[in-house]
């Protein structure tokens, strides 16, 4: 049975997220809620109301699902997932039908895992992440809650990111190192050394 969703962003990530929600089959999206309410539509789903008509959705509308973008810092990102807690929304993990994910992989609440990533053996993925298109997350690896691995970025076997972190498009972390809380590393990089919480890389 195919489940009614709203989303929760329309900015330009967002059209990213539809796409790979269609691609599944699961869901049938109803429309988004943006705080920007003088653009009407995205990607031909209308644009609901701000955030302030949330709990009017949630009588209506079990499922809810962020896709705003994070890059910066996971701030709002994560109130968005902790708002859409207390309202009682089911938060679901959205996988691309063109992702590969390992069914000894474990991935929580909120995650999405975009077109063409690879999520291997015995991964452990935290809630409220973005796995983007072509990224690879190898055996072994774990990732915490409100990280955002971009376009393309490899992590090898046994990488640890932190929570609130970001990974940059093409970046390469090389195996077993571990990157900490609230960390931006930018794009183009070899990581081959441990990071500590809170250090931006550029």
């Amino acid at each position: 049975m195919i489940k009614k969703i709203i989303l929760i962003g329309a900015g330009g990530h967002s059209k990213s997220c539809i796409d790979v929600i269609e691609s599944s089959s699961e869901f049938d999206i109803v429309g988004l809620i943006d705080n920007d309410l003088d653009q009407k539509k995205i990607l031909d789903y209308p644009i609901l109301g701000d955030d302030s008509n949330l709990l009017a959705f949630r009588d209506k509308i079990a499922y809810a699902f962020i896709t705003v973008g994070q890059i910066k810092n996971a701030n709002l990102r994560e109130n968005l997932y902790n708002n859409l807690v207390s309202l009682n929304f089911k938060i679901p993990i959205i996988k691309s039908s063109l992702a590969y994910v390992s069914p000894h992989s474990n991935i929580l609440s909120g995650t999405i895992v975009m077109h063409g990533s690879i999520v291997n053996s015995a991964v452990e993925v935290g809630t409220n992440c973005i796995l983007n298109s072509n990224s690879l997350v190898e055996h072994d690896c774990k990732i915490g809650n409100n990280s955002h691995i971009a376009t393309g970025a490899i992590l090898n076997g046994g990488v640890n990111i932190g929570n609130n972190s970001f990974i940059g498009s093409n970046t390469v972390i090389k195996q077993n190192i571990n990157i900490g809380n609230n960390c931006v590393i930018g794009a183009c990089l070899f990581i081959k050394k441990n990071i500590n919480d809170g250090v931006t890389i550029k």
